[in-house]
């Protein structure tokens, strides 16, 4: 089963931006916000900060998120 993605809009590094993920990802990125005890923008904002290479480069915020979360799943947060 393939959900569509759905954009939200968030507020990071003091910017707004628009992220699309697909629905099971959203609800995975807010149980793993709560349980951490943060917002998903301060989650978001993180996950922002680190997703560029030692070469400086950057996979899009979108996929940094589902790897964030496909590793949170596993154990091992990345």
């Amino acid at each position: 089963m393939t959900t569509a993605p759905n954009k939200r809009s968030l507020t990071i590094a003091g910017h707004r931006t628009s992220v699309s993920l697909e629905e099971p990802f959203w609800a995975a990125l807010a149980d793993i916000a709560k349980t951490q005890g943060r917002s998903i923008a301060a989650l978001v904002s993180e996950i922002d900060k680190t997703r560029s290479d030692a070469d400086g480069n950057a996979a899009s915020l979108s996929a940094a998120i589902r790897h964030y979360v496909l590793g949170n799943m596993r154990g091992d947060a990345s």
